[in-house]
């Protein structure tokens, strides 16, 4: 066996690895403190605050009696409250009957119905408050395009261009460029030009008005990897540039847009140019299913490689409101899309193979961390969304089902009985179960 032919392998698996835990334990965290502080401020204590389970690797004991520490398997945590039998929750009896009133008040199971629920819903609420400050974050720094456009960094690109950073835009092909801010009016223009090798430029450099050569505006470039496609799996990286596919030469993304979803699954051969050098890469189009505008989904043939233009635009800080309105809608239309895709996979819509398990998300992971820090935290934002959407279903055991006893508790005036909750708690476990088995099911044979 050829060890050193395994290394590559091996380091990609602890990347992979590396990649998922750090995501996780963030999010886990995020997660746990939301229940943490919002039962510490409704006046519920904590005995234990934990990241990962099993023996314990460091801890110590705050001021308040909590014991803080971090347990050896990071594949989650919790927070075990005053008076709970475990980490899961149910009511210690023993420990709650020599307790006063004053004592069972800062316990979870003898605190008013109020701040139990707060309690509870905290955690969610505060994995949606992680994924809009990311998001915010994100878009607030990554600005909005300048108008009119200039040329803030140039791609590595295999076709002559003449223009050079700091250029303003001021017409393409002798016609002159409509507002960016118009996007209707820039992008039909765009949609008209020539698909061609070289397009002409008019150019504001300095003082100077020029006309320069350069590339077509959205060449066939790979801006970012779809994690777990076919591009990825055949060897795409960020900053790839197909020039050929199945001999014949293209310029723009479109043509290869076009080319892979006429493909009816054909595999496709593709000259890719990657700092200086060509070489070949064949991959097969995979069916994928799409949310769509209205809610829908539709199946198109897909790759997974995101396009742009062969330069980055010069960009101008967002203000911070309209950057959290857009990072609140981001969120919105994660919690949508993934409401809408379980739906549809219930329904028989679409395939249930576009339900991740751990290991899918592992490696998506990895995946995501490869392509930049930028994209690895904008994803743990995604992800955070996600954990949060799925406490919230109204499952026992998960934070859903909890807050569904709680509010049966507001009708009814009385809590479920003790019986009926362990009845639910393990239909619950049974539940969760089978979902993670179902979906580690799709990781290993999905295709």
């Amino acid at each position: 066996m050829d060890i050193a032919a395994l290394l590559p392998q091996f380091g990609s698996v602890i990347w992979t690895l590396l990649a998922f835990v750090v995501a996780l334990s963030i999010i886990v965290a995020i997660h746990e403190y939301g229940h943490y502080i919002v039962g510490r401020w409704s006046g519920i204590d904590a005995d234990v605050f934990s990241l990962g389970f099993g023996p314990v690797l460091f801890s110590r004991v705050d001021k308040r009696g909590t014991k803080w520490q971090f347990a050896l398997l990071p594949l989650g945590g919790y927070v075990k409250f005053k008076g709970d039998s475990n980490a899961s929750g149910g009511k210690d009896e023993a420990a709650m009957s020599v307790l006063s009133d004053a004592e069972r008040r800062r316990t979870m199971n003898g605190a008013p119905l109020w701040a139990r629920a707060a309690t509870v819903a905290a955690g969610p609420a505060f994995n949606f408050a992680l994924s809009i400050l990311i998001f915010t974050t994100i878009l607030m720094l990554r600005g909005e395009v300048t108008d009119p456009v200039k040329v803030g960094e140039l791609r590595a690109v295999p076709a002559q261009n003449e223009l050079q950073v700091g250029d303003i835009l001021l017409g393409i092909e002798g016609v002159d460029l409509p507002p960016y801010g118009e996007s209707s009016s820039f992008q039909s223009f765009l949609d008209d030009l020539p698909v061609q090798e070289h397009l002409d430029y008019t150019v504001q450099r300095g003082d100077e008005t020029l006309v320069v050569q350069g590339p077509y505006v959205y060449p066939p470039v790979a801006t970012q990897i779809i994690p777990r496609s076919a591009s990825d799996d055949a060897g795409f990286r960020a900053g790839d540039i197909i020039v050929s596919i199945n001999g014949e030469p293209i310029y723009a993304f479109e043509q290869l847009r076009e080319a892979v979803e006429g493909s009816d699954g054909v595999t496709l051969s593709l000259e890719v140019w990657r700092d200086g050098d060509i070489r070949v890469l064949e991959m097969t189009p995979r069916r994928t299913d799409e949310p769509q505008r209205d809610g829908t989904f539709a199946t198109n043939y897909r790759i997974g490689i995101v396009g742009g233009m062969f330069f980055e635009p010069a960009t101008e800080m967002t203000g911070p409101v309209s950057a959290f309105v857009s990072g609140v809608q981001q969120t919105v239309r994660i919690i949508d899309g993934s409401l809408s895709g379980l739906w549809y996979m219930i329904t028989g819509a679409i395939g249930t193979c576009n339900l991740s398990g751990p290991i899918g998300i592992a490696e998506t992971s990895g995946s995501m961390a490869s392509q930049g820090t930028t994209n690895f935290i904008w994803f743990i934002a995604v992800l955070s969304t996600a954990v949060g959407l799925l406490n919230l279903f109204p499952i026992p055991v998960l934070d859903g089902g909890h807050l569904v006893f709680h509010a049966y508790e507001a009708v009814t005036g009385r809590p479920p009985s003790d019986k009926a909750l362990r009845v639910l708690m393990a239909i619950g476990l049974t539940l969760l179960l089978s979902l993670m088995l179902f979906a580690l099911y799709n990781d290993l044979f999905c295709p």
